[in-house]
């Protein structure tokens, strides 16, 4: 399992934007997780943006449909399909947002971040103008974060949990390569995809992606460095025993066995 859990570029100022949008996110989620099945599919009808009735190439049963097409492209941000699809975007939205919200400032950060998520919503719509199938989730506006990211702090590095059966380890990778495996995924996942057909929108994450990577260079402060120097050793490797010794039956302790060492999520 790999997994990033956190960079190593401290706090500048106190990511408000960043945390309120993954507390909206997470609220709205509850609320639909609160639903019986019916109104849940209900709600994803209702506030994600269906292509189709977005350019009118299909109509769609107003009672389903109750607000303005334009209007579904920015609820459709806070609704998610699923614990992991929300998950995964909070998490990542957790790691790089403070950062990219630093850069310049919280309201322009506000604006980034609901056009990055506009222009995955309009990629992936106009690839298939006339899909009826609903789509949901901030993943392509933290897309948009993690490519201003990608270009503020390349050379950050980014923690990443590996658990290879016996061993937990913690790795310092590079944002570049994090980042850049990720966006190089996306674009061969949405090779094989069918535009028109119910699944991830990889396209539309692409288009957050560069969208964030365009925004940053007109959207960051005056003064704010672009491909900024990483500030700890990459490649460094924490390793930790994921089994018990035999001996005592007792999970060994962490790091190097001093007092006051830390573990893989302090």
């Amino acid at each position: 399992m790999f997994l990033p859990i956190r960079d190593d570029n401290p706090h500048t100022t106190t990511p408000v934007v960043t945390w309120g949008l993954i507390g909206t996110c997470v609220a709205v989620f509850f609320w639909q997780q609160g639903l019986d099945p019916r109104s849940a599919q209900l709600a994803i009808l209702s506030y994600g943006i269906i292509p189709a009735d977005l350019f009118g190439t299909a109509q769609i049963d107003p009672m389903i449909a109750p607000l303005p097409a334009w209007m579904t492209i920015f609820t459709s941000m806070f609704l998610h399909g699923g614990w992991l699809h929300l998950g995964g975007n909070m998490l990542y939205l957790w790691i790089f947002g403070d950062n990219v919200e630093a850069s310049m400032g919280r309201v322009k950060f506000l604006v980034f971040y609901l056009t990055c998520g506009l222009a995955a919503a309009l990629s992936q719509s106009i690839a298939a103008p006339g899909s009826t199938v609903p789509m949901v989730g901030a993943s392509g506006a933290v897309a948009g974060v993690l490519g201003a990211y990608l270009i503020l702090h390349p050379r950050a590095n980014i923690k990443v949990f590996v658990w290879l059966i016996i061993f937990i380890t913690i790795i310092n990778v590079p944002a570049w390569i994090v980042l850049g495996f990720w966006f190089l995924g996306q674009l061969i996942s949405q090779a094989d995809a069918n535009p028109g057909e119910p699944g991830v929108a990889f396209l539309a994450h692409i288009g957050g992606f560069i969208a964030g990577v365009v925004l940053i260079f007109k959207m960051r402060k005056p003064g704010v460095p672009l491909f900024s120097k990483r500030a700890s050793r990459a490649f460094a490797v924490e390793t930790r025993r994921a089994v018990s010794r035999r001996r005592g039956g007792s999970v060994p302790s962490s790091g190097s066995g001093r007092s006051g060492s830390k573990g893989p999520w302090d």
